[in-house]
């Protein structure tokens, strides 16, 4: 039987061990590719494997839990084990890691009162229900009942949020109620001040600490910390950055390679690292994060991260660089690849079917009815779009209209004509209507929930509540009565393209087409506006001309021999090229 302790240092199994971990998040790979990606982290001299687990992704509808194909996390874990990997798990209730909501379910928010990573007693209880089913799945796991889990953390950055003991030792307890046996540590940034407010001293919570250079300030700002509360332990950089996250419509980010690897060097001669991250892989379907810089900024769909691998698993020059610096420190031998990966083009595809949205809305939902609009979240709905209709009645002109607290990306139409897009600054501006119908106007407003903050004060805020939570004024009166579709979109195969397409309008396209055998393909998107798309309805994320990406990643898996489809679903009324290739169309990245 394994055994490990944290004294003055990581002993495991008798002796010291320096853990040189990886974050690879299993969420945002497909299955049939964790073991390449697994052991390509082995052979970069990695000896551990990181991985949060998001909430959200395995609840997403109150009480109902998933733990199955790409949400096993038990599989990916024991996957880890059969290549001789250590492995770190982050079960926290909140995990950022620029994830939607960072990893908390949307269904939180339909209580008006929730106050997340708080002691408000329904969020405690819902975090109860959840460590009730996850820890039956990764109980098992954990080293003291022959897994290779050694240790596990309580909640995410607390120290940049907030700093309630009673709530981090509420969480503790719970993990500990459902069968959490191994050490514990928390993760902060490397300063005085977060680290005071986010760790559990003389709890035997290991404190760690995130940081990506000044490697020698960070580390040694943990260690004096540490001595002046009289805390043993090792040294451990958590979260060691060696790139960062990319926002829509911003330069693409790298970091030079042998800058980062002398960071690495740096901090391996102090004590453990996780690199964060090691493999980012692919935002999936409506799963990316939202920053908040004067207004709602999403994170793009790529989580490439400029890390060793990149988004397709490739190797790059951090990748070398780093492994030369691992090398210093231990031997390791190679493992052979086991998985055969491909990449292929087939070049542009021809559109096979288009529909409205408007002419394929009851194929896709039901309309709820309500007087007054209500939020994506009081209608169960967590991601994706919702199309709010109101009958307005006969012709006229009105000088004013508008979106009375609205979140995120509003388009408003009379009469499927597109009149008004507003976001960030322009919400909640007045609309000037033309009412051109003699007795029968129709109002549509589609609005898009573009991610959920995933960090920081915003994650409280009242955006965070997706859709018309005021409601649309008409002259300087709330109109009342709407029906209400929710489109989360994952039932596309339900589009139905018999009826008519116009265009200008949010419409579906479908682009059909034969493999002979399935290879990792890019399809790449000239001229369209803004969206996501589907292969064989699986939901692969989001496009937006804006960039800095203009492809979507698809792994082989996702493809089938034979007939295949890619379905479009663009809001903004423009259509361009559609092409499958070996390569990704990508905006100039910012200079390192």
């Amino acid at each position: 039987m394994t055994t490990f302790t944290i004294q003055d240092d990581f002993i495991l199994d008798g002796q010291p061990v320096k853990l040189i971990s990886g974050a690879l998040h299993y969420f945002r790979i497909v299955p049939e590719y964790w073991q390449d990606r697994l052991e390509k982290l082995k052979n970069m001299g990695c000896n551990c494997v990181e991985t949060y687990i998001p909430w959200n992704y395995h609840e997403p509808k109150k009480g109902q839990f998933d733990f199955t194909g790409r949400k096993d996390v038990a599989r990916f874990v024991r996957l880890a084990q059969a290549l001789g990997l250590w492995v770190i798990l982050r079960p926290t209730p909140y995990i950022c890691a620029e994830w939607e909501f960072g990893g908390l379910p949307a269904w939180l928010l339909a209580d008006d009162s929730m106050r997340v990573r708080s002691t408000y007693q329904p969020y405690l209880d819902a975090v109860d229900a959840y460590y009730a089913e996850l820890f039956q799945v990764i109980r098992p796991l954990f080293f003291t009942h022959g897994g290779p889990v050694l240790m596990c953390q309580i909640e995410n950055e607390y120290g940049s949020f907030g700093n309630d003991k009673n709530y981090l030792k509420a969480v503790k307890r719970l993990m500990e109620k459902h069968g959490c046996d191994v050490p514990m540590f928390t993760s902060d940034g490397g300063w005085r001040e977060v680290l005071d407010a986010g760790t559990l001293l003389h709890e035997g919570v290991l404190p760690t600490a995130n940081f990506g250079s000044r490697t020698d300030e960070q580390i040694g700002a943990l260690r004096q910390f540490m001595h002046d509360n009289q805390i043993q332990g090792p040294l451990m950089c958590m979260e060691f950055w060696i790139g960062w996250f990319n926002n829509w419509g911003s330069p693409l980010k790298t970091r030079d390679a042998q800058e980062a690897a002398g960071e690495l060097e740096a901090m391996l001669k102090q004590g453990s690292v996780n690199i964060y991250m090691f493999h980012g892989g692919t935002n999936p379907e409506f799963y990316n994060g939202c920053s908040y810089h004067n207004g709602m900024d999403p994170q793009i769909t790529s989580y490439d991260y400029a890390a060793p691998l990149t988004e397709w698993g490739a190797e790059t020059d951090k990748y070398t660089a780093f492994r030369e610096v691992i090398a210093k420190f231990h031997s390791f031998a190679p493992v052979p690849l086991s998985t055969p990966i491909q990449f292929q083009g087939i070049g542009e595809l021809t559109c096979t079917n288009r529909v409205s949205l408007f002419n394929t809305l009851s194929s896709l939902t039901q309309p709820i009815a309500t007087d007054i609009p209500q939020p994506m979240e009081k209608l169960g709905q967590g991601y994706g779009y919702i199309l709010y209709r109101a009958h307005v009645g006969k012709a006229r002109e009105l000088a004013k209209a508008k979106l009375a607290d609205c979140d995120d990306r509003a388009q408003i139409f009379v009469n499927q004509k597109l009149v008004a897009t507003q976001y960030k600054e322009t919400m909640g501006s007045n609309i000037p209507l033309t009412l051109d119908h003699p007795s029968d106007n129709v109002i549509d407003i589609l609005v898009e929930n573009l991610g959920r903050i995933n960090y920081g004060a915003s994650l409280v805020s009242p955006h965070q509540r997706k859709g018309i939570k005021g409601g649309f004024m008409l002259d300087l009166h709330f109109h009342t009565g709407w029906q209400q579709y929710c489109l989360e979109l994952n039932n596309v195969e339900q589009v139905d393209f018999t009826q008519d397409y116009q265009s200008g309008v949010p419409a579906f396209y479908e682009y059909a087409f034969e493999l002979d055998e399935p290879a990792d393909m890019f399809l790449n998107l000239k001229g369209w506006g803004k969206g996501c798309a589907f292969i064989n309805s699986e939901n692969l994320g989001r496009f937006w001309d804006i960039g800095p990406t203009h492809y979507l990643y698809i792994p082989a898996p996702l493809f089938k021999k034979g007939k295949n489809t890619v379905i479009l679903f663009e809001t903004e009324g423009r259509t361009g090229s559609v092409s499958l290739d070996d390569h990704p169309l990508i905006d100039q990245p910012a200079a390192a």
